[in-house]
């Protein structure tokens, strides 16, 4: 697996600061923000320093009944081609339900949500993965999701979980330690065990985030700072292992960029403490093994005493030689394993049990439909608000005049509308069918207010969008004035 080094997320509110700050080896971009044919100036410059970027996808549902679309998986082998990327990477997640697989209405959660830890799912993932790994042109990995609703009747642990996919299908990891800490918190797993059961071999990088607690729940933002909990994951990740490469994601909220950069160097810290660790270990492994094998029994303490230099040079360095013929090891060993596996007898079957209880479940989310039998109600009420949530704000970024046009009142009008409206397409349709909802109910109450919206809505729900010339302008506003009369 190619080493990465330290990276951070690129996105466009920081695109100046991420190409002037220093000490950065790579860049993850959001795959579906980035059109191949016309690449942010910002990524080109990266590029042609020689600055690996990845795209890291977000709407291909891997962990979802249905299998992964066509469509999207030539989107994310285009922006992979176009960026010159050595992998891509999506979530292990489900991100829509219904439609024909379960005869039910189509929806969109619009957001990531966590798959089953059972047979049923895992079989399904592993299909779905083998079919993404075959579209694409490069290697894909994989990441585990944070989860605030848990599943009944799991089968496994998160880390068994991943074991057994990264075996079954040569899959790499990418491994979230946030992602395992919010897991903590809100889930009560421990994060140390879901290392130790992970195949190191499979790691291809690791994403580092911040967060917040509120009312005993962990909201894993990418808006707020690093927090200890999250480093101390990632050392002792690094006390097993030394990742290809570490990434900091941050999505909104974004620091001053010597905030971003001490942060950078924190990260740093984390993962050479870990190495440090590591180091020791291995020289207390061989000091053991050579005390037994000349039959003396003595340990010589002054290997120890180098752990901390050798340590710092094993992480400059990308890893020592042994580690490194792990990963080489590893990869080709998941390679041989996933390429002359069975077909998986009766995946038809579990994916339409799977489907069936995906589609309960986002129902009660977005739809208002009761809660699925053992689940959380407490919980799915919070997980509800907090989509409910973020589909606003998401919105009134894809359509940033509707928060202009609705002033202070937008929010409470999206979140009332959402109750009874689940998205059935993505975010741009959202707001339209929002706005069409608005007008057809009369609202908003100010009369221009009500009619910039109408205009808003018109000038973007035809099949084209609609000339600013004069002329045409002259003749839409001769067309309003008629009908009114």
């Amino acid at each position: 697996m190619e080493r990465l080094g330290t990276g951070i997320g690129w996105r466009p509110e920081i695109a100046d600061a991420v190409e002037r700050m220093p000490g950065i080896d790579w860049v993850e971009a959001v795959a579906e923000n980035v059109c191949p044919g016309h690449l942010p100036d910002s990524l080109r410059r990266l590029r042609e320093r020689g600055v690996t970027v990845v795209p890291h996808g977000v709407s291909l549902g891997l962990g979802g009944a249905d299998r992964p679309d066509a469509g999207r998986l030539t989107a994310l082998a285009e922006r992979a081609q176009a960026l010159g990327s050595p992998l891509v990477t999506e979530h292990i997640a489900f991100v829509r339900a219904g439609g024909s697989l379960t005869a039910s209405p189509h929806l969109e959660a619009g957001h990531l949500l966590p798959v089953p830890r059972t047979r049923d799912a895992l079989d399904v993932l592993c299909e779905n993965v083998r079919i993404a790994q075959d579209a694409l042109p490069v290697p894909l990995a994989v990441e585990n999701i944070a989860a605030l609703v848990c599943w009944p009747g799991e089968e496994m642990t998160e880390g068994q979980f991943l074991y057994e996919l990264a075996d079954r299908t040569g899959v790499r990891l990418l491994i979230d330690v946030a992602n395992l800490h919010t897991n903590h918190v809100n889930r009560g797993e421990d994060p140390s065990k879901a290392l130790a059961e992970l195949p190191l071999e499979a790691i291809a990088y690791v994403h580092v985030a911040g967060g917040f607690e509120r009312d005993g729940v962990w909201h894993d933002s990418h808006a707020h700072p690093v927090p200890r909990p999250v480093l101390d994951i990632l050392t002792d990740l690094a006390s097993r292992v030394s990742p290809p490469g570490v990434l900091l994601e941050r999505d909104e909220n974004f620091p001053e960029p010597a905030e971003l950069e001490a942060e950078l160097t924190t990260i740093r810290g984390a993962l050479e403490a870990g190495a440090v660790e590591r180091v020791k270990t291995e020289l207390r492994s061989a000091a053991v093994a050579a005390a037994r094998h000349k039959g003396t029994g003595a340990v010589h303490d002054e290997l120890l005493l180098t752990a901390t230099a050798a340590g710092r040079r094993e992480a400059a360095a990308g890893g020592s030689s042994v580690e490194r013929q792990g990963h080489e090891t590893g990869a080709a060993g998941a390679t041989r394993g996933a390429s002359g596996l069975p077909h998986q007898e009766g995946v038809g079957e579990a994916r339409q049990r799977l489907g069936l209880a995906q589609a309960a479940l986002l129902s009660a989310l977005v739809a208002g439909t009761p809660v699925p039998e053992g689940f959380d109600r407490v919980r799915i009420g919070v997980q509800a608000r907090a989509l409910a949530a973020k589909r606003a704000d998401v919105v009134a970024k894809v359509a940033p005049e509707l928060p202009v046009i609705l002033g202070g009142g937008y929010r409470a009008a999206f979140l009332g509308y959402a109750q009874t409206r689940p998205m059935t397409a993505g975010y741009r349709r959202d707001a339209l069918t929002f706005a069409e909802h608005l007008l057809s109910a009369g609202l908003p109450g100010d009369t221009r207010a009500r009619r910039e919206l109408r205009e808003w809505w018109l000038e973007r729900s035809g099949p084209a969008p609609r000339s600013g010339r004069p002329v045409h302008r002259l003749a839409r506003a001769t067309r309003r004035v008629l009908s009114r009369r």
